[in-house]
């Protein structure tokens, strides 16, 4: 499943053992995690680098898929050409032609960052959202992954948000 680029290794999901002293290159990595009872984190890259950097997990990610599941089992997808993975806390961030989708509604951006232990989705640069009912763009939002509140707003407090009727 996955292919050290450096190496002649494999590794398989039962050997946890890797060599923290120099990058491994990886095709088709996956990470799921139960983030508790209620809520499911899978991120998928086509190819990836593991860094270690002050014992900590950091993977880059290229041609990046991500899906977060809350207690409805509502599904939010993200896509995105780039990310870089946190393992030990789970946080990632996102780069270049971020695509969120949520029920009926899509959100393009430049940079998106996910923070679970915020429990908070930043979205921020070139903000575009398409929902059924509008169109609008704005430099950020921000939404609580808890009680689903949705903040947008800009940069700059003389700047106002646009939004579209469809």
């Amino acid at each position: 499943l996955w292919k050290w680029k450096k190496k002649n290794l494999t590794r398989s999901s039962d050997n946890q053992s890797i060599n923290q002293s120099e990058n491994n290159f990886i095709k088709n990595l996956k990470y799921e995690v139960r983030l508790n009872e209620n809520n499911y984190y899978k991120i998928t890259s086509e190819e990836s680098e593991i860094n270690y950097i002050n014992n900590e997990e950091i993977v880059k990610m290229y041609k990046v898929k991500a899906l977060v599941l809350d207690q409805n089992n509502l599904p939010i997808v993200i896509t995105a050409k780039k990310a870089v993975y946190n393992n030990s806390n789970y946080n990632t961030n996102f780069r270049e032609d971020v695509l969120i989708e949520y029920m009926d509604y899509k959100i393009l951006a430049d940079k998106m960052d996910l923070n679970f232990q915020k429990n908070i989705i930043k979205i921020f640069q070139n903000v575009r959202y398409i929902g059924t009912e509008n169109k609008l763009t704005s430099d950020n939002i921000e939404l609580n992954l808890i009680t689903k509140e949705i903040d947008i707003f800009m940069d700059s407090k003389t700047d106002n948000v646009k939004i579209i009727k469809n």
